[in-house]
């Protein structure tokens, strides 16, 4: 095809190249996972060797695509039910954590990526029992929020003063707290047993407060230490404090207490 002594055909064909692989860029930016050889110039073996080593081996690759900063990638990934954002340079060098604020805003958009993310998660309330959790609030109040914590988890000590502040301003919110200890506190698998044998919410304050607390009753046997490891490993909880709303979506990290209240609010609304 030939107009005016200009040959079509080569820009035809670049047109179709550029279609092709905007196309194909598109689809994995929307997901990823494991579908791709080589992507944003990395190859799949390259993003693997990434993995191993800041030792997530088995995480799924979510997606991949040029972050808010020119010269980094943006990459997300699954790592056990987790979400976790990272950034590659061109170079393939270097690895930044994050997070990333932009600073005409003031807007943290690491976190407001995995605040997307996370919004799209959801769990079964029903299948979490409340039988013999810890209440803090009301228990006639009818939006109830469940809470794993760990009683060795600064975090976890800060987000319970603010849930207790969410108490004292709204009679309708109550807080239903699991007991999940971490491996990486050694001591905080006998207190959570020392704290649900004696059912005991001050236990759990004391603690958080730097007092100590009794060892556990070697007469008492709760399983319900255990089970809380083995559901949150099931819901994919890894962390601490995580929250999980009436509408059954997820929060991993601390909270104070006003944003706690519009989480709730916002939550109420989406179950209705």
């Amino acid at each position: 095809m030939r107009r005016g002594g200009f040959h079509l055909w080569p820009f035809l064909c670049i047109l179709l190249v550029i279609f092709f692989t905007v196309g194909k860029n598109l689809a994995l930016d929307e997901h990823c996972e494991e579908d791709f050889e080589t992507y944003q110039n990395f190859t799949r073996s390259e993003i693997r060797e990434v993995l191993k080593k800041i030792k997530r081996p088995d995480a799924k690759i979510l997606s991949i695509r040029m972050s808010p900063v020119y010269g980094l990638y943006e990459v997300v990934i699954d790592n056990k039910g987790q979400y976790e954002l990272f950034y590659l340079d061109f170079s393939k060098a270097y690895l930044i954590p994050g997070p990333i604020i932009e600073l005409s805003t003031g807007i943290n958009k690491s976190v407001e990526k995995l605040t997307e993310l996370e919004k799209k998660r959801r769990i079964d309330l029903s299948r979490i029992p409340l039988k013999d959790a810890l209440i803090l609030g009301n228990k006639k109040a009818t939006n109830k929020v469940i809470v794993f914590t760990d009683p060795d988890c600064p975090f976890c000590g800060k987000f319970h003063a603010e849930m207790k502040k969410v108490v004292a301003k709204r009679k309708d919110i109550a807080f239903y707290i699991k007991l999940f200890p971490l491996q990486i506190h050694p001591d905080a698998y006998w207190k959570s047993k020392s704290i649900l044998c004696n059912k005991s919410l001050k236990f759990l304050e004391d603690n958080f407060e730097k007092k100590p607390i009794p060892r556990p009753d070697p007469n008492c046997q709760t399983k319900e230490v255990d089970e809380n490891i083995n559901l949150a490993k099931e819901f994919g909880i890894n962390g601490t404090p995580t929250a999980i709303f009436p509408d059954g979506s997820v929060q991993a990290g601390f909270l104070e207490a006003d944003r706690l209240i519009e989480m709730v609010d916002l939550s109420i609304a989406k179950k209705k």
